[in-house]
Parts: structure tokens; sequence; C-alpha cells
């Protein structure tokens, strides 16, 4: 399977350079009915989809944190629950594995004239899914907290650790580093980001045989675990909402926290204009002596189901090819780094853009990779409670993704 990455920078840059304006809906009649996560610029999104919904069009949505719960059932029934489900890096995978979704590259020929290169998902030479967004985890701090610390905005997670210590030495703030460690998906993705910027490899060359239990998982285990000390003490409950509103209540200096959050967290909605106007970003802190920022890059776009009708195929691409057009962009700035043209970048962009420029890296885009991060997410929080050491959580990582792996015929 040969799959066509996205340069992120690159893609940026192209869509400020040219436009992807459409005239209207234009569609006569079809059902399109999308399944989407649950995050302000995916509303966006949506919204301007739904615009299309008039005659014999109806659009309906189901915006969830459960989404990719949802999208194999939803996407196998025939006729299918949903004829979009709006994917990520990751969460693409499973729906190419089931054959659920179909090339799109007769819709774009005939309607994404606006549609940038750089947004087309290749894999195995067929269009597959249209990105809109970029996205990635990186720094966000309160300036006020660390200018009154006496500290710079840290480059580096041992610099994030001293600054937390001074910033509690000084009486700042009781728990001033914020993380998305919730158990499950979240804290798997923290250990993503922590282990690729100490440089690891997630799998044998050439396999699916897991390969993170080394020296580099253990210390980022390690890392993980000295940065929780500073948190909220129950910092295994924190998702992207729980860590907007610590932000929005003025109780976290600093956190590697997702780009596009950067609106909701500056617009005082929930805080005070003095607690969001403080707050800034910087691209994500590199770990360990490593050269690269310790995220992973990602892209948001949209798919449509193989089992939809062809009559609600074509209206579902050209809702969402409305949905991601540059009046849409332009009107939530702040929400995405988007890849659309037309579309002028924010100050919101900044963290992405830097994190991408000092050559952060996508997030694994190989088939196994769901199965060992749902390993990772359920079974470190045994080490990050304290009830276990660093080796025996990634060896209990490694069995229970080396058993899920063999059930899918990934490890024979």
């Amino acid at each position: 399977m040969k799959i066509s990455r996205i340069i992120l920078l690159a893609g940026v840059a192209l869509a400020a350079a040219s436009t992807n304006a459409y005239a209207g809906c234009g569609i006569e009649k079809g059902s399109v009915r999308i399944l989407s996560n649950d995050f302000p610029a995916l509303h966006a999104v949506v919204d301007k989809a739904s615009e299309c919904a008039e005659g014999a069009v109806t659009v309906t949505k189901n915006q969830t944190k459960e989404h990719e719960s949802l999208a194999v059932p939803g996407l196998s029934a025939n006729p299918p629950e949903f004829t979009s489900h709006i994917v990520a890096n990751s969460s693409i995978q499973p729906l190419l594995n089931g054959d659920l979704i179909r090339p799109l590259d007769d819709y774009v020929a005939k309607y994404g004239e606006g549609l940038q290169k750089t947004q087309l998902i290749t894999i195995d030479g067929k269009v597959m899914a249209v990105a809109f967004m970029a996205n990635a985890q990186h720094l966000f701090y309160r300036a006020d907290i660390l200018e009154k610390a006496g500290v710079q905005p840290p480059k580096t997670y041992e610099e994030m650790l001293e600054a937390a210590k001074l910033i509690k030495e000084k009486g700042l703030m009781d728990h001033p580093l914020g993380g998305t460690y919730k158990a499950g998906w979240n804290l798997g993705e923290e250990f993503v980001n922590m282990y690729i910027g100490m440089g690891g490899e997630f799998f044998k060359e050439g396999s699916a045989e897991p390969a993170i239990n080394n020296e580099k998982g253990v210390a980022t285990l390690e890392m993980l675990k000295s940065l929780s000390t500073h948190m909220n003490p129950d910092f295994l409950t924190f998702d992207s909402n729980a860590l907007q509103a610590e932000f929005e209540a003025g109780k976290t200096a600093m956190a590697v926290f997702w780009g596009s959050r950067y609106g909701a967290v500056t617009d005082a909605e929930g805080s005070t204009p003095e607690i969001a106007g403080a707050i800034k970003i910087a691209g994500a802190p590199t770990v360990g002596g490593g050269s690269i920022p310790a995220t992973t890059l990602w892209w948001d776009g949209f798919t449509v189901a193989k089992n939809a009708s062809d009559e609600d195929a074509e209206a579902t691409f050209r809702a969402l090819a409305h949905g991601t057009s540059s009046d849409m962009a332009n009107a939530n700035v702040d929400k995405a780094v988007w890849l659309i043209g037309g579309y002028t970048p924010g100050p919101n962009g900044e963290g992405v853009l830097a994190s991408a420029s000092a050559g952060a890296k996508p997030y694994p885009m190989v088939p196994y990779m769901g199965l060992l991060h749902n390993a990772l997410g359920a079974e470190v929080v045994d080490f990050m409670s304290g009830k276990e050491d660093a080796a025996q959580a990634l060896a209990d990582a490694e069995a229970a993704y080396v058993t899920a792996a063999k059930e899918k015929g990934f490890i024979k």
C-alpha cells in the first residue's frame, strides 16, 4: 500500500496563493450523512456543509468523540448509516482495511477545481480522502506567569520541568503543567509524541513486530511521569476539553496541546480577557537531546462511503467540498491551520508551522499503528499511577498489541 503524504508546510503556503471558492452547492438531490470527531474546526466544516440542505437534499451529522468506534459498523451497512467519515491519519486505516470508502478521482475531476494537490490523499494511485486541515500538538504557555517566574518559553521538555519547578517554588501555581493524559487514546498519543522525540522506532524494520520495550521507551515513560508530577492529580482523566477548561480557569501555565484548540483557548469565552490574552504559542519542545519536536503532524479530511448510492455519494462530496471552501476557512481562521485555497493563515498557525519547519514527523500511517496506540493507552496506565515499573508496562503493551495484531493477521 503506497500512501502519498501531505507536505503540511508547503500545503499551507500553496493554500494562501490560490482560491477555492464555490458558487453554491448546486446539488439537486441526495442524502448526506456525516460522522466526525467533536471539536470546533470540524463544527465549522460540517455547519458550512449543512448549508446544502435544501429541496431534495438532506444533511445530517453525528459529531462525537466516539466516532472511530462507530465508523466501521456505520459504513459497513448497505446502505451505510453514514455517507462520510471525516478522518485523520490514524482513523482512515480501518476504513481502507475494510474496503469501506470509495475512490474520489471522478468527483475531484468534476467538482474539485479549487482543491490543492496537497489536499489529495492518494493511496495506490487513487484519491481516497480530501484533507482540509493540518494539526499538531505544540506548546501553549502563559506569558505572564513565565515572566513572573523569570523563565523563557521552554524549547525542551527538560526546560519545561525546570520552569514548572520555579513556578511552584514562587507560589504562582500549584499545578503549572497540563496535558491530555486521559487513559486510552489520549495517553497513547502522548507516548507516541514523546517516543518519536526520543528517536524511537515503533516496529522492527520491515515487520509489524513491536519494538518499544527498550531504553527509549523507558525514557519516554519516565519523562511523562516526571511531567505528570506538576499536573492536576487527576491527570489520567484529562482530555482536550478538560485541559482547555484548565487554561480558561487560569490553572495551567504550560502544556503541549492541539493547535486546533487555539481559538477556543484564546477567545476569552469561559475565561477572562486577562487570562486569554496572556496565552501564547510556540513550536513543540524537543526531548532527551533530540533535534526534532516531540510531536506528530496530522491531517483531517473527508471520505465518501463505498456502500453509499451514487446519488448520495456525489451529494456528499459536493456538500463537503462546499463545507471546506475558502469562505469557511477565512471565517474560522482561529479554529485550524486550513489546507484550503484562498485561506490566509492567522496567528493560530504559528505553533503547527514552527513544529513542521523544525522537522516534526507525520503520525505513522501503517495499518497496525492503531493497535499499538490502543495498547499503549491502556497498558501504561499502571506505570503512570505507580503500580508497576516502566519495563513491565512496555512489556504489557507489546503483549496486548501482539495479541491484537495476530487476530487481525498482521503477525503470524
